[in-house]
């Protein structure tokens, strides 16, 4: 297994042009820059982070993006930019259609609409999969929500007769919620499993402020705030 200091890591950030939440928020301004540029930079700045491409349907999210620094070879074909499209499919046709030089040893999945993420996270990542000898890994932020199902017949996920306190929960009894930020996957588990996750799963335990993702106006106003707090 290649040592991440020697691997060639290749960050993908998808873009589509429609959003159903918020209109043009890939390229909406979020604390002074186009939101799809946070991860641009965060990208460009880490450094274990070999190409970053931008993968789009939109010309306008294109442009933004190159202009930030990434490469964005072409756009997107029109069937992998529907609605109903995974994510999965559009990593594998970066790998397929713009690695003209090989494969990279691993990709970097980021989430434009993830764009909190503080310095050395990135690098974190990629270091933990190497160090745990990991297939892939996903950025994780701990829970102390009590979760409920069923309002028809609610049903309780947790003894809440014995309501249990944050301080007292076993650490293997701890519950991670996925943030959506970061997923790194080696190149031959993406390809052989067509999924983000495979493996020797590992976690990225990541501060609650880089866990928010902007999926409308209210998520923005939240995410701005904390930029303001948290960066530099």
């Amino acid at each position: 297994m290649a040592d991440t200091a020697e691997m060639k890591v290749l960050a993908i950030i998808p873009a589509r042009a429609g959003s159903k939440g918020l209109a043009g928020k890939n390229i909406r301004e979020i604390n002074g820059k186009p939101l799809i540029a946070w991860s641009i930079e965060q990208a460009l700045s880490a450094e274990s982070v070999g190409r970053v491409v931008v993968s789009t349907d939109g010309p306008e999210i294109a442009e933004v993006a190159r202009k930030a620094g990434a490469e964005v070879p072409g756009l997107r074909p029109g069937e992998l930019a529907r609605d109903e499209t995974a994510t999965e499919p559009v990593l594998l046709h970066v790998l397929e259609a713009w690695c003209p030089d090989g494969l990279p040893d691993a990709v970097l999945l980021l989430q434009p609409t993830s764009p909190l993420r503080l310095a050395g996270t990135i690098d974190t990542a990629i270091d933990t999969l190497r160090r745990e000898g990991a297939d892939s890994l996903l950025s994780v932020v701990e829970s102390h929500a009590f979760f409920w199902s069923d309002p028809a017949a609610p049903k309780a996920h947790y003894d809440y007769r014995n309501r249990p306190r944050r301080q007292d929960i076993a650490p293997a009894d701890r519950r991670y919620r996925e943030t959506g930020s970061i997923y790194l996957t080696r190149t031959h588990i993406l390809l052989s499993e067509h999924n983000r996750l495979g493996g020797r799963i590992a976690m990225l335990e990541t501060q609650a402020c880089e866990s928010w993702e902007i999926d409308d106006i209210d998520d923005a106003v939240v995410v701005e705030t904390l930029m303001r707090r948290a960066l530099p």
